[in-house]
């Protein structure tokens, strides 16, 4: 093999980078075909007058990149495969991914076609955005305070991974004491997983209960977040309406071995499932051995009349997995929920949980312990039910009042968000014209939409904005 280098001595690159630049453009050019053999060290250095180690280096950043490869005793070879063969004569360079190999995804890969991004905010435009928080009346000096208190006296354990993917211990018991208050739930400390928002409780429901095929009994309407976890797992949907006690159940004609509800505050209906309607949910997952995933993601927000008891603390042995989220009674970054499993699933959620992302943020769990322990989130929520209830009363009167009985609105005074039925068939083009953006209830559905079904939040926006943004629909 001719192997002749020309190295500029008087030049400010290093040899070692000469011959290692002039050897890569000989391959790529073609000059030594893939397979041919090189010389060894020892033979270049003494063609080229340098030190066997220069020419050491500059055979190692090759081989590094790929350009050469060594075989023990045999040894040093032009790699068959290059990395910027597309750079070859010959080759066009790529356009794009039309050009990438084929990837064979999983099911759950292939299933992933629809990006989940929430509407974004324009200038002007008044939105009514359901299932946001007021962040302005965030006790956030406080909470800054309680992150600073952790952090100055943290101790290195809080910087480390955790004992238990199941969370802190202290939070854990702070919430089994505030959901046996606030929701009649009936648990251990032990029973409680803390996990990273409602969406990964449902995520890590999907992975232990769902096989691909398995029927899954899911509220039409319906929460899409849930919906979409369980089809990713391979779940095969049964859709049940709703009527004004909740699911239908009796309606159901399969068996199914799981059940997703909503029933404190329907999402998106916001109907509140009866306590017959709760008996009967409980008795036929009995009788098909069924587990009822209860989500109670804004329960805390009730404005007239008492709570009905949980699914959970009136199911007995029927298995209930309860999930909360402090996300919406608290702000959405914060991304902490929690899981109540029955004993018997407990070590298979926290198993599961450590191999999703190890465990939650610990020094998040020590302030958010605090701040249940101290009896801030109880102030919170009573602070915030006042508002909410204001504010929702002046969205029913101004719809009222604009739109007489061209308006419906459904579910119970509860929850940070209306679901509302209009009439009139154009609403969504006017509000579009009129700079107000509405969130359509269609999308909702497994079945065929109605129309004319919206979603209005009015937790995150003030009342005179929420006056305002009527006022404009009725242009």
């Amino acid at each position: 093999m001719n192997f002749a280098t020309v190295l500029d001595r008087a030049s400010p690159t290093p040899l070692r980078h000469q011959i290692y630049e002039e050897w890569r453009r000989e391959i790529l050019s073609g000059r030594f075909s893939p397979g041919d053999r090189v010389p060894s060290t020892r033979e270049l250095a003494g063609a080229l007058g340098v030190s066997r180690s220069t020419v050491s280096e500059a055979w190692e950043q090759l081989i590094a990149e790929g350009y050469l490869e060594a075989a023990r005793g045999s040894g040093t070879f032009v790699c068959r495969e290059l990395p910027d063969k597309l750079l070859a004569p010959g080759r066009r360079p790529g356009t794009g991914a039309r050009d990438e190999a084929r990837v064979k995804l999983s099911r759950y890969g292939a299933g992933l076609n629809q990006d989940f991004r929430r509407p974004a905010a324009v200038p002007g435009v008044i939105r009514f955005p359901p299932g946001i928080p007021d962040r302005d009346h965030f006790p956030f000096a406080l909470w800054r305070s309680l992150l600073v208190r952790h952090l100055r006296d943290a101790p290195p354990a809080v910087f480390d991974y955790a004992e238990s993917s199941a969370g802190h211990p202290r939070l854990r018991s702070e919430i089994a004491a505030y959901v046996a208050r606030m929701r009649a739930v009936r648990c251990t400390p032990e029973q409680v997983i803390v996990v990273n928002g409602s969406q990964q409780a449902l995520d890590l429901c999907a992975r232990l209960f769902i096989d691909p095929g398995d029927p899954v009994v899911v509220e039409d309407p319906g929460y899409p977040g849930a919906r979409r976890a369980f089809q990713a797992h391979g779940a095969r949907l049964l859709p049940l309406a709703i009527d004004a006690d909740g699911i239908a159940i009796r309606r159901l004609s399969q068996l199914a071995g799981l059940v997703y509800v909503t029933p404190s505050h329907q999402f998106p209906t916001g109907i509140e499932m009866s306590l017959a309607r709760r008996l009967e949910l409980i008795q036929w997952a009995h009788t098909f051995d069924a587990v009822i995933v209860e989500d109670d993601y804004s329960s805390e927000y009730r404005y007239s009349g008492p709570p009905l008891p949980s699914l959970q603390g009136l199911s007995g042995r029927v298995p209930v997995i309860y999930i909360g989220t402090f996300s919406k009674v608290m702000f959405p970054g914060l991304r902490i929920g929690y899981v109540i499993a029955p004993r018997s699933l407990t070590a298979r959620f926290e198993r599961a949980k450590w191999l999703a992302d190890r465990h939650s943020a610990v020094l998040e769990q020590c302030a958010l312990a605090d701040f249940l322990s101290e009896g801030h989130l109880d102030r919170h929520i009573r602070r915030m039910r006042r508002l909410y209830a204001l504010r929702r009363q002046v969205l029913i009167e101004s719809l009222r009042r604009h739109f007489g009985n061209q308006v419906k609105v459904s579910g119970a005074e509860a929850g940070m968000h209306a679901m509302v039925r209009f009439e009139d068939q154009r609403i969504m083009s006017r509000a579009a014209q009129n700079k107000v953006q509405l969130v359509s209830a269609d999308g909702y559905y497994l079945t065929r939409p109605p129309g004319q079904e919206v979603l209005m939040g009015f937790s995150a926006i003030g009342e005179r904005t929420i006056r305002e943004g009527v006022k404009r629909l009725v242009r």
